[in-house]
């Protein structure tokens, strides 16, 4: 049975502005790749995180079947929130420590409902370090967010 790995990445083009979110699936059999599936889109007016955010859904979503899998992501505020915060979120009632509403409840919740069915292990990398699949998870984000940029 191959293993899965997700790398995902989000750009936008002023924050908030048009955005755009990326994702490249690989499922690998030790270190051979035996099959690729690229992902991206976007949105005229967003924010990073919201493209950070729908990367990693999108991904999880394009399962058709559950899965155990390993995403890649170069944000930590999607994989410290969906390892860590969103648990103390939910207690609260989606507010922050500090009381306030959560940002970006809706991905968070839709984040939490597709990974539920999958068993998903969450890295981090730094971004813009050279990771060839990080930069290429960059460079769907950029051509999602393409036909938004005026």
């Amino acid at each position: 049975m191959p293993e899965l790995f997700a790398y995902t990445d989000g750009a936008c083009s002023g924050n908030p502005g048009p955005g755009g979110w990326g994702a490249l699936l690989h499922a690998k059999t030790g270190d051979e790749i035996v099959k690729t599936r690229e992902l991206s889109g976007g949105e005229a007016q967003t924010t990073n995180n919201r493209m950070e955010l729908l990367a990693a859904i999108n991904a999880l979503e394009s399962l058709s079947r559950a899965s155990h899998i390993t995403v890649v992501t170069d944000s930590a505020y999607v994989k410290n929130g969906v390892t860590s915060w969103i648990h103390g979120w939910k207690r609260n009632g989606w507010k922050t420590s500090a009381k306030k509403p959560v940002k970006n409840v809706d991905l968070w919740q839709r984040l939490e409902e597709a990974q539920k069915r999958h068993t998903v292990t969450w890295e981090w990398v730094k971004g813009h370090a050279g990771h060839p699949e990080n930069e290429r998870a960059d460079e769907l984000a950029r051509a999602g967010m393409a036909p938004f940029k005026k």
